[in-house]
């Protein structure tokens, strides 16, 4: 396995399909992909089928997080919100993150209760308040480091949408002097906001990709010329996966059967139930 950190220092844009559970991390690590990110808005959906409006706990999150590290070998990123609290909460927060096997999480300056950021109704708190939960989050980085494992904060500032681009790029760069490995500013508008965001922000950035969301949907290269260096894809699997079983349990309806199904053979495959029937064989050998 790569770590997070070689992953970043090498040339050229990474793509990350989010996932949600512990199947859906399997599928991007089989399709090849170099890293993930578990999204909380599919993880609210998937696990709860609620909206992401902070109705998800940090001990459900966690636990789910458990899951999707232990069913994959690539570097994840954890969703961590707003830290769940005071300062002492962000520590809790990433330390509980990397205790379960995560390479990195993400700390955003929203309000609690949080929203998805590209919904309406979303507020961010004071810039200083905003830097006090970073250097917790980085303070607390730093210790994971210190015990020898690879990991990385992603720096999410959402302030575009309610104090203005400038806003979210001077928090953005504050960010990065503070030593954040990644800087996210949230739902830009359009090419030209990315462009700006790009041009002014320091260091490693992420591009958000939400379908019919409020940033342009551009392709790997457009985005890698302008200069991010991670293209996030939070809810096409989790889309994908709905509108394929909505189209199953439609035809069931019409007394019909799915055709784009992935067979029998190929779906035990992807669970693990050869390697079960390998090992367990080799389990049961007699001396």
């Amino acid at each position: 396995m790569t770590d997070i950190e070689t992953l970043l220092a090498k040339p050229g844009l990474l793509r990350m399909p989010c996932c949600f559970d512990a199947l859906s991390a399997r599928l991007i690590e089989q399709a090849g992909f170099p890293l993930s990110f578990m999204s909380g808005f599919s993880v609210s959906a998937a696990r709860l089928a609620v909206p992401d409006t902070g109705l998800i706990s940090f001990g459900e999150m966690l636990d789910q997080g458990r899951n999707i590290c232990s069913a994959t070998r690539l570097p994840i990123i954890a969703d961590g919100d707003t830290g769940y609290g005071n300062e002492l909460n962000v520590k809790r927060t990433v330390h509980g993150f990397a205790q379960a096997g995560f390479a990195g999480v993400m700390i955003e300056d929203q309000r609690a209760p949080k929203r998805c950021g590209h919904t309406r109704g979303k507020e961010v708190v004071e810039r200083d308040e905003a830097v006090r939960r970073m250097r917790a989050a980085l303070e607390a980085r730093d210790e994971v480091r210190a015990g020898g494992k690879a990991f990385v904060v992603i720096a999410r500032t959402d302030a575009r949408a309610t104090r203005g681009l400038d806003e979210a790029i001077d928090r953005a760069k504050k960010f990065a002097e503070m030593g954040a490995d990644i800087l996210f500013v949230e739902a830009p508008c359009s090419e030209q906001e990315m462009e700006k965001i790009c041009a002014e922000v320091p260091g490693h950035k992420m591009a958000n990709l939400v379908e019919q969301g409020d940033t342009p949907v551009l392709s790997p290269s457009q985005l890698e010329q302008m200069g991010f260096k991670i293209a996030a894809y939070p809810l096409t699997l989790i889309s994908a996966a709905v509108q394929a079983m909505q189209s199953a349990l439609m035809a069931l309806k019409t007394d019909q059967h799915p055709q784009s199904l992935l067979d029998f053979k190929s779906l035990q495959k992807l669970v693990g139930f050869e390697l079960y029937d390998q090992e367990l064989a080799r389990l049961s050998q007699r001396d």
